[in-house]
């Protein structure tokens, strides 16, 4: 792990998502690359370098963000991009290769019932890079115990686990699995990739609804510093696939929260 990209918007959480992610590189020697995108449609009489008074402004926001945190001798590259942020991030990938996204839950524009803003919502839905959601305000510390839940041990694409497999192996984490029975379980649902097997400290079955449902009934007693689930089209982010934004009562999240690539 190797590349960290960190988009920012206008939040004043920004800073803090920076400084996780500049303390979080620190176990793997990785870069970061803090990233805004912008745009602006132009109209008649509009002055002519408008994209380059908005390209100044927007480098500028991000170095007074890299400037309020502790850098603490990681490597820090600034990326300002006209267009859209799926499409930009799209771009990064292809040309230096991310291995995570870091990034915070919403926009300070974002009222205070959503969990997931339109944003972050969107990079969850569309980009196949593991993500790490940071909680607003929330303080760096090391992991010591990821709760995995998942309604299935198929795991059909060798790469889906290395981010778990690298959290598990820099941190010396435990790694609690939670498979969750839902109704349309099948029998082969209930066998454990062998990667998965291999990262196993514990193993929980449980029978619910969703495998959103079970991780509520279960997160409290198993108390983890970490939640990672999969990325899948119809899976714990069912309602993401209806729409970008995520309220607080639909889902709320106190620790990190790893999205992996999606088990196809």
């Amino acid at each position: 792990m190797k590349h960290i990209l960190v988009p920012i918007g206008s939040t004043e959480n920004a800073s803090n998502t920076l400084q996780y992610a500049i303390d979080f590189a620190g176990k793997f020697d990785a870069k970061i690359f803090v990233f805004r995108a912008y745009n602006f449609q132009t109209k008649a009489g509009t002055i002519i370098n408008i994209d380059s008074i908005i390209e100044r402004e927007t480098n500028l926001y991000m170095r007074s963000v890299v400037n309020s945190v502790d850098r603490k001798n990681i490597d820090v590259k600034l990326i300002s991009a006209k267009g859209s942020v799926l499409d930009t991030i799209e771009t990064i990938d292809n040309e230096l290769g991310i291995d995570l996204i870091i990034v915070g839950p919403k926009s300070n524009s974002i009222k205070e019932e959503v969990f997931l803003g339109r944003t972050t919502g969107s990079i969850v839905k569309k980009t196949e890079i593991p993500l790490l959601i940071i909680p607003n305000s929330y303080v760096y510390q090391p992991i010591e115990a990821i709760l995995t839940a998942f309604k299935s041990g198929i795991v059909n694409k060798k790469k889906t686990l290395k981010p778990l497999q690298a959290f598990a192996n820099a941190f010396g984490a435990s790694v609690h699995l939670l498979l969750v029975k839902t109704p349309k379980h099948t029998d082969e649902d209930l066998e454990l990739n062998a990667d998965l097997e291999a990262l196993k400290t514990t193993l929980t079955v449980t029978e619910s609804g969703t495998t959103y449902q079970g991780v509520l009934s279960n997160i409290k007693l198993m108390n983890p510093d970490l939640l990672c689930v999969f990325r899948r089209k119809r899976g714990f982010f069912q309602k993401l696939w209806e729409k970008n934004v995520i309220l607080k009562e639909e889902f709320y999240c106190k620790v990190p929260l790893l999205v992996l690539r999606g088990k196809l």
